[in-house]
């Protein structure tokens, strides 16, 4: 488990042609997450989600701001879970795993498959990414990223490639991995429903990567997208929701007025 510190952190990216502006992704975004906690990212699309992510794991460089992840007294391990599996195609699913599992060839392999059997896939071992479905590519994306055994785990919208069905059963075997693992995640999303469904505590950004709301989730763990205290804190995420955007569209409003 991690401690994840994020201070007045900003993201602008500078205009790509002459006449155009630069792009503000994140502004002044301060938020401090840390043990076993579930933390989702929502927001519309723009509002700086990924830029988050790319910044935490040292993709992107904030223009300001500092961000700081630390496991005790060392720099906490990272595992990154992708939109896509990002799969090499030339490798079987267990060559997959272990590129990335430090340790003896025999402990890697033992890990390897006992996060495989935690996703249900252990008899996929010796199968080419081609081989699977969709869902089954992600599920392995899971497992590696699990596999490095990291101290906070970063997921961007790992699921929304996926059919609903399979991106159900996903959300409710990510909630079993995250109970037995105890790790630290910080997960990205669109779906408010998911949100709710995985989720200790929501971050709402606003439109310009500005902190509007950070939600608590007061219930137990597992959760089903049908329950009916889910659909419940669903809504009244809904609701802060449309309130943000309604106080957006205002300030556009009166911009353009001015």
């Amino acid at each position: 488990m991690a401690t994840l510190q994020v201070k007045h952190l900003s993201k602008t990216f500078p205009a790509i042609e002459r006449r155009s502006r630069s792009t503000t992704a994140i502004e002044d975004l301060s938020f401090e997450i840390g043990g076993h906690v579930f933390v989702t990212v929502v927001g519309p699309s723009g509002c700086g989600k990924s830029t988050l992510l790319n910044i935490l794991s040292r993709i992107e460089e904030p223009t300001g701001g500092s961000v700081s992840v630390s496991e005790g007294e060392r720099p906490a391990r990272l595992g990154y879970v992708f939109q896509e599996p990002r799969l090499l195609p030339w490798r079987t699913v267990m060559q997959n795993m272990l590129y990335v599992i430090e340790g003896s060839p025999a402990e890697a392999r033992d890990r390897a498959i006992t996060y495989l059997r935690m996703v249900g896939l252990p008899n996929a071992a010796d199968q080419f990414p081609s081989q699977l479905s969709g869902g089954m590519q992600q599920r392995v994306g899971i497992a590696r990223a699990f596999s490095v055994e990291p101290d906070l785990l970063l997921m961007d919208e790992p699921f929304s490639h996926l059919d609903a069905i399979t991106a159900r059963g996903l959300r409710e075997q990510l909630q079993e991995i995250w109970a037995q693992k105890k790790k630290t995640v910080l997960f990205v999303t669109h779906d408010i429903t998911e949100a709710v469904q995985l989720s200790n505590r929501v971050l709402m950004l606003a439109p310009g990567g500005r902190l509007y709301a950070d939600v608590p989730i007061d219930l137990p763990h597992p959760r089903r997208a049908s329950d009916t205290d889910v659909a419940m804190a669903q809504a009244e995420l809904l609701r802060q929701f449309e309130t943000m955007q309604e106080e957006v569209d205002a300030a556009r409003a009166a911009e353009i007025a001015s």
